[in-house]
């Protein structure tokens, strides 16, 4: 896929109910020409409701979709000979591989030849080739979910939509399609449209991604932009921050906030007004340990408090820790790292953070009774 500007497919003002309870309320959406865009959010968000709604599969209650800004059922036929769509459970006839993977291109006229040319080359692009004259009951997961990527890809579709394609795949035959998807769908669609509750799979493959929340969309923008600066506490929480930090703004200029946590101070991004009881949110690789006893003036990070290592716990070549000082903080250090510098309960360490890598958030009120 080659990046350009300008909407391929949009939505704009999108509203679908069910029963009275409304499943999605998204007021604009635009998958761009050469992106792959990612819907990311738990499941029972909306995310599949989206991509049905999009793909025009499903008709709106209110809004609209366009593809190549036009709409209503000449656009409807347009996207429909222009896409194609996989989803977490696809459906295959009692065939062979080979017959499925073909079935759109001769549903479409495309001789047999040249069908069965196109069948083969994608096959070996995601490593099924050797499944060709296998009968569809005898797949395992991975290999029923490559089979219906590859009958998607083989239409070279604008737009192909994507329905949690991992979703149901073990840990080995996930990550495996997700480094085919990364490879072999931006080579054969023009365009993404991902769908999944992943955000690895999101956040390593989208250009774009989109955070959904009870059918609505929350932020929009690159992973880095989300992960850096997420714009609430749920995009922040669902994305892996850690909110053990709370505590009071004390001052409060332009975008940067000192939070007194009680006994130290912190200053991080936010812009509640002082007096506002906050929760900070942070990423346990973004905290920094060294040795207690270093004066402050000689670091140049602002944030630092001294925390003593109440559990350890190694993840391979990842290290987590809970800390205890002012206030309980996770961090997540390399196996070196920890011991290089002798990480264990009881150990005590500066812990330091860079003010760009907290993010002050209003504490929601506390109920009543």
């Amino acid at each position: 896929m080659n990046a350009a500007t300008g909407p391929l497919l949009g939505g704009v003002g999108l509203r679908r109910v069910y029963g009275g309870r409304t499943a999605v309320e998204v007021d604009r959406i635009e998958l761009r020409e050469g992106e792959m865009l990612a819907v990311f959010g738990p499941n029972g968000a909306g995310k599949s409701t989206l991509l049905r709604l999009l793909a025009m599969l499903e008709k709106p209650d209110a809004g609209e979709v366009t593809f190549r800004g036009g709409s209503g059922r000449p656009a409807e036929r347009a996207l429909r000979a222009a896409s194609a769509v996989v989803f977490q459970r696809p459906h295959f006839w009692s065939d062979s591989v080979e017959y499925n993977v073909g079935l759109g291109l001769s549903l479409r006229g495309v001789p047999r030849a040249e069908s069965r040319a196109r069948s083969r080359a994608v096959c070996e692009q995601l490593a099924i080739s050797h499944l060709l004259g296998a009968p569809i009951s005898r797949l395992s997961g991975g290999e029923a979910q490559r089979v219906a990527l590859a009958r998607a890809l083989v239409l070279d579709p604008e737009i192909l939509f994507l329905d949690e394609p991992t979703a149901n795949l073990d840990t080995d035959s996930r990550l495996d399609l997700r480094h085919d998807l990364e490879r072999v769908a931006r080579e054969r669609a023009t365009s993404v449209f991902l769908i999944t509750h992943d955000r690895g799979e999101a956040f390593h493959l989208a250009d774009r991604v989109a955070v959904i929340r009870d059918g609505e969309l929350v932020q929009t923008g690159t992973p880095k932009e989300i992960y850096e600066n997420p714009a609430d506490v749920y995009t922040a929480r669902v994305t892996g921050a850690e909110f053990t930090i709370s505590g009071v703004v004390a001052r409060a200029h332009e975008r940067m906030v000192t939070v007194d946590i009680g006994g130290a101070s912190l200053v991080a991004l936010g812009e509640a007004a002082a007096g506002t009881p906050v929760k900070i949110a942070y990423r346990p690789e973004d905290l920094v340990l060294g040795p207690p006893d270093v004066p402050p003036a000689d670091l140049s990070t602002r944030n630092l408090v001294v925390a003593t290592v109440e559990e350890r716990r190694d993840m391979g070549g990842l290290v987590r820790l809970r800390l205890r000082g002012p206030v309980e903080l996770v961090a997540l250090v390399t196996l070196d790292a920890a011991e290089e510098l002798r990480v264990e309960p009881g150990a005590r360490f500066a812990v330091r953070a860079k003010a760009t890598a907290l993010h002050a958030f209003a504490a929601a009120p506390a109920a009543a009774g």
